[in-house]
């Protein structure tokens, strides 16, 4: 009987020790052949935030929020460094061409920001998502705001 509270013990501490490192992050990947900069937009316990710029190595990863996710709705932008254009699309939030965290989403011009179309993601209430941005850019041209 020792023995197996001994092996129930351990296995306790080995899953909660499993619990801890998992992994529960925002990331994004590039899957281009060029260097892009990317925005993140987001809802949070004290409204609507965007922050920028996080920059991405061809084919290569990184990760925009540590730890579980809070929110179902993500929001990017991105821009091509090398070979132009850019992602985004219909939710308006505030960026910068500097490095940014610009809190709310409503008068970026008039705040002195660009407005800029974000497109959104769905994590479906996960914990921990994987944005992967491709060829194919897509139009920022509407105006729709997040809710």
């Amino acid at each position: 009987m020792a023995q197996f509270s001994a092996v129930l013990a351990t296995a306790v501490v080995a899953l909660a020790f499993m619990a801890q490192s998992a992994k529960a992050d925002l990331k994004l990947c590039n899957k281009t052949e060029s260097r892009v900069g990317v925005a993140l937009g987001y809802k949070d316990k004290d409204g609507w935030a965007s922050e920028g710029w996080w920059n991405i190595g061809a084919n290569g990863c990184e990760t925009l929020l540590k730890g579980p996710l809070i929110a179902r709705y993500y929001y990017i932008f991105a821009v091509d460094y090398d070979k132009g254009g850019s992602w985004g699309g219909k939710s308006m939030m505030c960026t910068r061409d500097k490095i940014f965290t610009i809190r709310g989403i409503g008068n970026c011009t008039d705040r002195g920001y660009n407005k800029t179309g974000f497109f959104e993601v769905d994590t479906k209430e996960e914990t921990d998502w994987t944005i992967s941005l491709s060829g194919e850019k897509t139009s920022t041209n509407g105006g729709a705001q997040p809710q």
